[in-house]
C-alpha cells in the first residue's frame, strides 16, 4: 500500500475511496468524497506501488490487508517551546506543518520543518519533536491505525519517566474511519 499527501492551494474535489481531505481555512476534515474551496490537503491510501505524481510526500506502508484498520486525521498544537518526548505510535502516517517550526529527531537524524513542511513517521521508530521556542506550532496528520486504537490516545513514550512529565501539546481528532483493504 502507499500513503500519499497532496496539497492544493486553490481547492480540491475528491471522489470516494480511502482519502482524507483537510480544509485548512475551516479546520475540518472529510473522508472519501469532498469539495473544498481554497487551501486543501489530501491524503490517499491506495495500492499504487509507484510514488504518486505531484504528491508533496508519498511512502510505501506495510500493513496486513486482512486486519481491521482505521484512518485517523488529527491535529497537534504546541505552545512555544512544547515538546513531544521520545515516543512511538501504533501505525504509520504523514504529517503537515500548518504553522510554526518543529524539529523532529528520529533514526539518528534531526530534520527541521517550517510552515508547509511534510514528513513521514513509521510509527515504530521513536521520535522526539521540539517546537519553536518563540511561536505556537501545529501540524495535521493522517495515520493508519489498527482498529483497536479507535478513540484512544496513540502516543507511547519510550522512557516511562516521560509519562509523568507535563504535556503541553493538545490533540484534536477530526475523524476516524474504518477502512477495508481486501
Amino acid at each position: 500500500m502507499r500513503l500519499s499527501l497532496c496539497e492544493f492551494e486553490t481547492g480540491a474535489s475528491t471522489a470516494g475511496g480511502h482519502r482524507v481531505v483537510y480544509d485548512v481555512a475551516n479546520e475540518t476534515a472529510f473522508f472519501g468524497a469532498a469539495e473544498v474551496e481554497g487551501h486543501a490537503l489530501v491524503w490517499q491510501l491506495d495500492e499504487n506501488s509507484e510514488e504518486a505524481e505531484g504528491a508533496l510526500l508519498s511512502r510505501r506502508v506495510q500493513i496486513d490487508p486482512y486486519a481491521d484498520w482505521v484512518l485517523r486525521c488529527d491535529r497537534i498544537d504546541f505552545p512555544p517551546g512544547g515538546i513531544a518526548y521520545r515516543h512511538t505510535h501504533p501505525g504509520p502516517g504523514i504529517r503537515y506543518l500548518l504553522h510554526g517550526e518543529l524539529d523532529v529527531a528520529t533514526e539518528g537524524k534531526t530534520a527541521s520543518y517550517g510552515t508547509g513542511g511534510a514528513w513521514f513517521e513509521s510509527g515504530a521508530d521513536p521520535v522526539l519533536a521540539t517546537a519553536s521556542e518563540h511561536r505556537a506550532t501545529a501540524f495535521v496528520r493522517v495515520m493508519i491505525l489498527p482498529a483497536e486504537w479507535v478513540g484512544k490516545r496513540t502516543i507511547r513514550y519510550t522512557d516511562s519517566a516521560d509519562d509523568a512529565r507535563p504535556k503541553l501539546q493538545t490533540s484534536t481528532v477530526y475523524l476516524e474511519r474504518p477502512i477495508s483493504l481486501t
